[in-house]
């Protein structure tokens, strides 16, 4: 998984770095909030992003709240990594769009843990788009009928978009996926094979 820092402190930044690396992520690493912006827009963005609270240009706050303005199915999972641990900071951060927030200082342990749930949900966002975009696929694939159709009175045969005529079945079978099943009904069955009711 493809994870974001945006950190300006230098210390944290390569530490950060350095414990993501090694527990097998491949990192990205920023030093203000414009980067990470940057980032966070492309095509390709991370899957996870930490992001610090106070940095300079963009703040994480800001840079969050610019994420989940974006347009996009599978955004990126963001956690909140700060020293301002109020109740009211973090319903701030929250609010702002992070899915999650550690207040510093931390432990490497709470850190990992917190990025393993931000994979299980992010992987489950993936699968959901995927799914979403399989559906999506299928219903532009079903058929269907509608409007008026021209049926010849006599042989039931359709007049079709190219204005030639086709067995009703044939039409039907086409434009809805439907199957026939042929068979006689009762009054059909004595109107046409009379010695079989006797």
């Amino acid at each position: 998984m493809r994870i974001l820092i945006a950190e300006d402190d230098i210390t944290s930044r390569l530490l950060l770095k350095h414990m993501l690396a090694e527990w097998g992520y491949e990192v990205f690493v920023t030093k203000d909030g414009n980067e990470a912006w940057e980032m966070l827009q492309a095509e390709d963005a991370p899957t996870l992003a930490i992001l610090d609270w106070m940095m300079p240009g963009l703040d994480g706050v800001e840079v969050c709240r610019k994420v989940r303005q974006l347009d996009i199915s599978n955004p990126t999972y963001i956690i909140l990594l700060t020293s301002r641990s109020s109740k009211k900071d973090i319903v701030s951060g929250l609010e702002a769009g992070a899915d999650d927030y550690i207040s510093k200082p931390y432990e490497m342990d709470e850190l990992r843990v917190r990025v393993k749930v931000g994979e299980r949900v992010a992987a489950l966002q993936s699968a959901l788009v995927k799914q979403v975009h399989s559906l999506q696929e299928a219903l532009a694939h079903v058929k269907t009928l509608q409007g008026i159709l021209p049926i010849c009175m006599h042989c039931h045969k359709i007049r079709n978009d190219q204005q030639s005529w086709e067995r009703l079945e044939k039409y039907i079978a086409e434009h809805s996926g439907a199957q026939f099943s042929h068979g006689l009904c009762p009054e059909c069955l004595k109107k046409h094979y009379p010695d079989f009711n006797e």
